[in-house]
């Protein structure tokens, strides 16, 4: 396949794996072992990768190709030694680069993948199929693994070779190569001698590397006769994005999807489109299956693959989606940006952004049709999904309205905490005459469920959403309106039951107003600056009190988030609403000015804290009032 490597001066060096490799070999080994063959798709993958990369430098330098323009990969094996060898003519590598590529992860987030893995095998192999295990699969099935390489513009000395068995070190040296790009040899163990077979191999190609862009050879099979080649393409060798729909099957995309994603499971679902006009390009974008260990890791790799004219640009050109969908994965192949196009350039290119607009409507119509077509699978892709893609709302302004109806949440429709509910299915229960879209935001399901403010509108028969995550505070202070209808918070401001409200309930209302209205000023004086106001309720229908704050002020879910974050905010008290039908308020009111009324006046309101969640200024001082209070009676 390539001349032999012959051992030059530089010494040979024994170093230790980073210890997370150790660890990943050790629990990938064991967890894969019932998937083995995946190792020649990631190693197929990675020479692939290897191709892309020496083309796109050629772009800048042609000398990269040193004379040797064919770009391909080849896979031999020998099965007398029981070995497989698959060897590309791509980049190659620096003996620093083998050292630090193929010894440690350079990922972030590993330790916290790693702290994941349980040891249960069915488990760990999902876990581990979503951290992708590259060339690491190699130990599935070797016992030891030599790799051989030379990095192009290198001179023929400047070879390594790099050999493991995978057990906590590996060796290094520099050897003369005269060929570029990278060869690496696996040394079967006795139970994956199958491997070392040319029918099996040249499956294994057709079924994981048939999409590959660039040759898969092997040694043609049969009896060798003079007009027999020496090596013969085993795949089709065309990107698949490049072909008609038509063409393609499902297993073709979800086995191109594995590939690109290094995943094993299938997509949710894809799209694949070609744009012409005054723009041209293709893209193809699926939604996995399932989420990736550093899905809420912002700052994680992500992005679309970017090819131009079919020459590979950029790995995880993030500069075509948006955030909120940094879990969507493909490729996009460009007609009309330069190849000499950067990260940089990209950010202030005007074809790149019609191009993300147009990627990023895709994607939205993508999952709307799910939604609508294949609703238990949008539901799994909520579950896994759901929370980054309610940062939608406050990052892309223009697709606001198609975000806001792939939105799922709890309501007291159905009083189940599965967030199974579009905003569509609560606009087509409102009732004749409601204006807003009424929710409630707390720490928990059970907390938002219960909570105080509900009452009122609940004896209406009035539908609430139930917000209960971190990013809802957030979500709701950028989702305004949908559908013409406002959204309201039920513990800010004032509930504006409009034409819910009959004249009779009203003037009720008005009347027991005004006759608390000498209680809740005795409150307001008790109380201090605890509260900014006391007034009689129009939310409360069987609790005591609650706690409500001003319309323009921020929510407490979003008030602790930008909290936690150092961000200062302006000081804000809430208005206490009172219950003054409630047989404490009715205590509180025949009692005289006194202590007995300010403990009982400081109980009211601890308790409005503690319904909201909130926690209490002074916890020993309230219950010191409580066991007086139960002595007492």
């Amino acid at each position: 396949m390539t001349t032999e490597t012959v051992p030059a001066a530089a010494p040979q060096e024994t170093l230790g794996f980073q210890a997370e490799v150790s660890q990943l070999l050790k629990m990938m080994i064991n967890s894969l072992y019932s998937n083995r063959e995946i190792f020649l798709r990631e190693l197929i993958s990675n020479a692939s990768d290897a191709c892309d990369k020496l083309r796109f430098e050629t772009l800048a330098d042609p000398s990269y190709y040193e004379g040797q323009p064919e770009l391909h990969v080849s896979v031999d094996f020998d099965a007398a030694a029981g070995t497989v060898t698959i060897e590309d003519t791509g980049i190659g590598l620096t003996r620093e680069e083998a050292v630090s590529n193929l010894g440690t992860i350079a990922r972030s987030g590993t330790a916290e993948f790693l702290g994941r893995l349980t040891g249960d095998q069915k488990k760990d192999a999902q876990l581990i199929g979503q951290f992708g295990v590259g060339f690491y699969s190699g130990f599935i099935v070797a016992e030891r693994i030599e790799v051989f390489s030379r990095k192009a513009g290198q001179p023929a000395s400047a070879g390594v070779r790099w050999e493991s068995r995978g057990e906590g070190e590996f060796t290094v040296e520099t050897v003369a190569r005269a060929e570029r790009g990278t060869r690496i040899v696996l040394h079967l163990k006795e139970d994956s001698k199958e491997y070392a077979d040319g029918w099996r191999l040249r499956s294994l190609v057709r079924k994981y590397a048939d999409h590959i862009a660039f040759p898969v050879r092997m040694h043609p099979t049969g009896e060798k006769k003079d007009d027999t080649p020496e090596w013969e393409s085993v795949n089709d060798a065309r990107a698949l994005w490049t072909r008609s729909k038509s063409e393609l099957t499902d297993e073709d995309y979800t086995e191109f999807y594995k590939r690109l994603s290094h995943d094993f499971e299938g997509p949710l679902s894809w799209s694949h489109h070609r744009v012409e006009g005054k723009r041209e390009y293709t893209a193809l974008v699926y939604i996995p299956g399932r989420a990736p260990f550093d899905l809420w890791n912002r700052d994680a790799p992500r992005g679309l693959k970017l090819y131009v004219k079919r020459v590979f640009i950029l790995d995880d050109a993030e500069q075509f989606l948006p955030l909120y969908l940094r879990f969507v994965k493909g490729v996009v192949d460009s007609a009309d940006l330069p190849l000499n196009v950067s990260r940089e350039l990209l950010q202030h290119d005007p074809e790149a952004e019609a191009m993300r607009g147009g990627i990023t409507r895709k994607v939205l119509d993508l999952l709307a049709k799910l939604a609508e077509d294949e609703p238990e699978k949008y539901a799994k892709f909520w579950k896994d999904f759901g929370g980054v893609l309610k940062e939608g709302p406050a990052e892309d302004h223009t697709n606001r309205e198609r975000i806001a109806k792939l939105l799922r949440f709890a309501t007291t429709h159905t009083g189940s905490e599965t967030p199974d509910q579009s905003l569509a299915d609560y606009l087509g229960r409102m009732q004749s005459g409601q204006k807003h879209l009424y929710y409630v935001t707390a720490d928990t399901f059970n907390a938002a469920a219960n909570s105080p403010h509900l009452e009122r509108l609940r004896a209406k028969n009035i539908e609430v959403i139930l917000l209960y995550e971190r990013i809802d505070g957030w979500l709701m202070s950028h989702l305004t309106e949908f559908d013409g209808k406002t959204f309201r918070d039920v513990a800010r401001g004032d509930l504006d039951l409009g034409e819910l409200e009959s004249a009779d309930e009203k003037q009720a209302r008005e009347g027991a107003a005004e006759q608390s209205s000498g209680l809740c000023s005795r409150l307001k004086a008790a109380l201090g600056d605890r509260v900014e106001d006391v007034r009689a309720t129009e939310r409360l229908a069987e609790s005591a009190s609650c706690l409500v704050r001003d319309e323009n002020d921020y929510g407490l879910q979003m008030r602790r988030m930008m909290e936690a974050a150092g961000q200062a905010l302006p000081p804000s008290l809430p208005v206490l609403e009172v219950n003054a039908a409630h047989p404490l308020l009715q205590k509180l009111a025949a009692l005289p000015d006194g202590e007995a009324f300010n403990d009982l006046a400081l109980l009211v309101q601890e308790q409005a804290l503690l319904a909201e969640g909130s926690a209490l200024p002074e916890p020993a001082a309230f219950v010191r009032r409580l066991n007086k209070l139960l002595a007492a009676s």
